[in-house]
């Protein structure tokens, strides 16, 4: 069961009428080096939903922090339900007109953050808006070139015309319902983790695996033609086809660990499924 704190629940003041009409849902668990920046990114929204799944590191007393600054925080205790699950739950959570889905890990920029009132007053036939999202690479403090490819994901969108799969327990994304869903070509969605090479690959291998869970069940078959092509096209569709040679060898090594990505992906969903028929 889902608990809400009403201790860090900050109502939107008379004074903060000017507040956007919009929601804004997390999902977390120990984000302290990262929940700061999101949440100061979200100042002017009409209400934050925040859903923690158990952290330990300090991240709730970031967001008590900011609940106690004005900030309208709910946060409410939900034990993992896999990610498009929980990413549900803060999306139904959530009262106001549009929602912003958004990471622990990533933030508005300001161009962003004012194209917001342009963009919620779309005609009703837009469901909602794809921003363009922009990487740190491992090793940097700064953002990759804006000359390499964004990409474009659906995070802004009328409450109630779209939703998580259920069915997905990995790369989960809003699916609108109906309606239109252009790109916002003002600002971006910055993505901040930096995270060591060697706790990268951890992760890798962790989404690897739920991939190869996913299309299991799917129903689907491993493939010889997967195994031995996906990796080098996804290493080329990084590199070239989204510019990250411009980010020199970071941009490399980004493009080599998705590829390894790609092939553990194949090489585990060949794994099970073998391991699967032999039983």
């Amino acid at each position: 069961m889902a608990l809400t704190h009403p201790a860090t629940v900050s109502p939107v003041h008379p004074a903060d009428s000017a507040a956007l009409a919009a929601s804004a849902a997390i999902i977390c668990l120990n984000e302290r080096a990262c929940i700061g920046k999101c949440l100061q990114s979200l100042s002017g929204f009409a209400e934050i939903i925040v859903v923690d799944s158990g952290s330990t590191d300090g991240t709730l007393a970031i967001v008590d922090e900011f609940a106690r600054r004005g900030f309208p925080i709910r946060l409410i205790d939900q034990p993992w339900l896999g990610y498009a699950r929980q990413k549900q739950l803060a999306l139904d959570r959530a009262t106001q007109p549009w929602v912003f889905s958004i990471d622990a890990d990533e933030w508005l920029d300001d161009d962003l953050r004012a194209s917001l009132p342009r963009l919620m007053a779309a005609d009703d036939a837009i469901s909602g808006w794809k921003v363009r999202r922009s990487l740190t690479l491992y090793g940097q403090s700064r953002p990759v070139s804006r000359w390499t490819r964004p990409e474009h994901i659906l995070r802004l969108v009328r409450r109630g015309r779209a939703r998580f799969d259920p069915a997905l327990i990995i790369h989960e994304g809003l699916v609108a319902d109906e309606g239109e869903t252009p790109i916002a070509r003002q600002g971006l969605l910055r993505h901040e983790r930096s995270l060591p090479l060697n706790e990268q690959m951890k992760k890798e291998i962790v989404y690897a695996r739920l991939k190869a869970e996913q299309r299991l069940k799917q129903g689907r078959k491993p493939s010889k033609l997967k195994l031995m092509f996906s990796p080098p096209i996804y290493f080329l569709r990084i590199f070239f086809w989204n510019r990250f040679f411009l980010s020199g060898w970071a941009g490399f090594i980004h493009a080599a660990t998705g590829a390894m990505y790609s092939l553990m992906t194949e090489a585990i969903h060949r794994q099970l499924y073998y391991g699967r028929t032999k039983q």
